[in-house]
């Protein structure tokens, strides 16, 4: 008889096995209805999955995140049984649920199309109205191996095939499809309901390599109601709106071309949007007592070897044979040369927390398939600084950077941050003793630093644990950036000590931090937050002086001169063309601030004062307008 405890504590006797659907069912209809999956003891079961010993259970539905990932990887399968329907000779290989929605990658020797997709769908519904049930059958391996190839299904047969012979495999079945899962699933295709919708098809490697077949990966979202998928659809045009790629070619920010693959040609307006953003950190830093430093791009690859990197990062390393037989590594990140320079002469416990900051260019060899736009590059800088300081400085120093992070991004326009707990990773350097002790004082730090944080676990860095600040755009999308990680090991490994207050040598603890990570992928965010149309003290032209008429040609000149004498970013339009269209060309460019002058103000001394996205009109003197826009155009304090 086994006793199952509910989440609220009350638990329920049954006088014998119990199914999921079987204890929602007891609790109400509403429950059963809505009921996806249970969750037994943390793991979750199907809903007709027999529970014989007492545990503890939540009933998943839909509004559960757990119920949404179900859902998705429910489309998917649903995905992969249509497809095979339309397009028997096509075979199914993986096909997981993701954030905000699924893919499935396939095998077919001709490309899928728009119209493919539409039809697809179409099969996907009529599969969802049948309503056919899933159903979890457990398979011996070698029986599963022969299966799929006796239909054809050499790809699902290889994935099968690595799997150790002792062990059973499961195996899900809807229909005439059946499909290798680990499970679980809703009890029928008629859950899935129809807040779903297919995206894109792209291409994928087999297994992620490059050696492999280039297969079809076709992506898709699910959402537990129409209101949810249609707020998500809504998200995506606005997206694809505010793409940092497209606006960066209309603003002449920047261009990528295929002579550089993941490197950037900066144009003259994204350059000064670049050094302004750079100016704005550096500032900050210089108040917060960093100390600000270079290292060289080519590093010998020995240095990357005592470190660690060469062994838990070789592959994303460019290396250069130079002429003495040495290989140079294009430096990937900064971490090994701070610790060079903090060697350099002797260190003293009085000059602890040493601050020291670098605006430093690094390389990866990111996959080619890997990148997009700024967001991910080859080449990049990062506000990086690495934090010396004393095991007893680690809660004051993070402290002391979580209140700078948060001052910078609410100064760059983003208040909501979530903060995550990175412990230690399965593959990484350094005893576990150690790996304790970075682990309770990050802990503490982020507790004295008043953060609510989640638990990422696994994915510390090798070295050490890190928090990671995750930011919350204008339309809701999440970005990663800001780090801080404490690391015992790369001192260690690098030799680098402080003399303590009793003579003797020891080892600092160093911070490795960054705020916006690298500045090549936050200005894609930027562009994207600000759909182009950046505050005044960020905008590569902050403001533009438009003629009416081409005798005030000359006084737009002046004008232009007494703005940019007071520090503001300005350029003039004193071409023959109509004003209306000036303004309409000027406005494309999304200049903040248009000065339109003709006879009148050129008379008065004035100008008429013009906002992005306004109709409204201000006329001020010269002297006002100067002065009041370089006072707006000051870059937050």
């Amino acid at each position: 008889m086994p006793t199952i405890t509910l989440p609220d504590g009350t638990a329920r006797d049954y006088p014998g096995p119990v199914t999921g659907a079987e204890i929602a069912h007891s609790i109400g209809a509403g429950l059963s209805k809505a009921a996806l999956a249970i969750e037994v003891n943390g793991s979750l079961w199907d809903l007709d999955r027999p529970i014989h010993q007492p545990a503890r259970v939540r009933i998943i539905t839909g509004r559960d995140a757990e119920g949404l990932e179900l859902l998705r990887h429910d489309c998917a399968h649903v995905m992969a049984e249509a497809v095979k329907e339309l397009f028997p000779d096509t075979q199914v290989t993986i096909g997981p649920a993701i954030e905000h929605g699924f893919y499935y990658d396939f095998a077919r020797s001709e490309p899928f199309t728009p119209a493919d997709l539409e039809i697809i769908e179409t099969r996907m519904r009529e599969i969802v109205a049948r309503n056919e049930k899933i159903a979890r059958e457990v398979w011996k391996r070698d029986d599963a191996v022969a299966f799929f190839r006796t239909i054809g299904e050499e790809y699902k047969a290889e994935i099968i095939a690595g799997i150790p012979a002792n062990e059973d495999i499961t195996l899900y079945r809807q229909g005439e499809f059946l499909d290798l899962c680990r499970g679980p699933h809703a009890p029928s295709t008629g859950k899935l309901g129809t807040a779903f919708k297919l995206l894109k098809v792209a291409g994928a490697y087999w297994r992620g390599d490059a050696k492999n077949a280039m297969l079809q990966r076709i992506y898709g979202t699910a959402w537990a109601n129409e209101k949810d998928l249609k707020a998500y659809l809504t998200m995506l045009e606005e997206a694809e709106r505010r793409d940092h790629r497209k606006l960066g070619r209309e603003l002449e920010l920047f261009h990528i071309e295929e002579h550089s693959p993941g490197m950037i040609f900066w144009h003259a307006n994204g350059w000064t949007l670049y050094r302004t953003l750079e100016s704005f950190i550096r500032g900050k830093l210089e108040k917060n007592g960093y100390i600000e430093v270079r290292t060289p791009i080519l590093v010998d690859r020995s240095l990357w070897e005592a470190s660690g990197h060469w062994e838990k990062f070789r592959e994303n390393i460019f290396v250069s044979e130079a002429g003495d037989d040495r290989t140079l590594c294009v430096k990937p990140m900064n971490c090994p040369c701070h610790i060079q320079i903090f060697k350099q002469g002797t260190k003293s416990y009085r000059d602890l927390p040493l601050r020291m900051a670098e605006f430093g260019a690094c390389h990866r060899n990111e996959s080619s398939g890997s990148l997009h736009g700024i967001m991910r590059v080859r080449g990049f800088t990062q506000d990086d600084a690495h934090i010396f300081c004393t095991e007893d400085q680690i809660t004051a120093e993070t402290v002391r950077f979580c209140d700078l992070l948060k001052e910078v991004y609410a100064a760059l326009g983003f208040t909501d941050v979530k903060v995550k707990f990175s412990d230690r990773p399965e593959k990484r350097a350094g005893e576990d003793a150690i790996w304790d002790r970075a682990e309770s004082a990050l802990k503490t730090a982020v507790e004295a630093a008043k953060l609510e944080w989640t638990l990422n676990p696994g994915e510390g860095a090798f070295y050490g644990p890190k928090l990671e600040f995750t930011l919350r755009d204008a339309i809701g999308r999440d970005w990663q950036c800001g780090t801080l990680q404490v690391d015992f090991v790369l001192p260690e490994r690098l030799d680098a000590n402080y003399i303590a207050p009793d003579g003797g040598k020891q080892r600092p603890v160093m911070l490795h931090r960054a705020i916006l990570g690298a500045f090549e992928r936050f200005i894609g965010i930027l562009i994207e937050q600000h759909a182009g149309k950046f505050p005044l003290w960020l905008s590569p032209v902050q403001i533009a002086v438009a003629t009416i008429t081409n005798e005030a040609d000359a006084y737009a000149l002046q004008v232009k001169a007494a703005l940019e004498a007071a520090g503001l970013r300005a350029a003039a339009d004193t071409s023959s063309n109509k004003i209306n269209y000036k303004i309409r060309e000027l406005s494309l460019r999304k200049i903040p601030v248009i000065l339109v002058v003709g006879k009148k103000e050129m008379e008065t001394s004035s100008v008429s004062v013009r906002r992005l996205g306004s109709d409204a009109q201000e006329t001020l003197s010269l002297t006002q307008a100067v002065a009041g826009l370089g006072a707006e155009a000051k870059p937050p304090a």
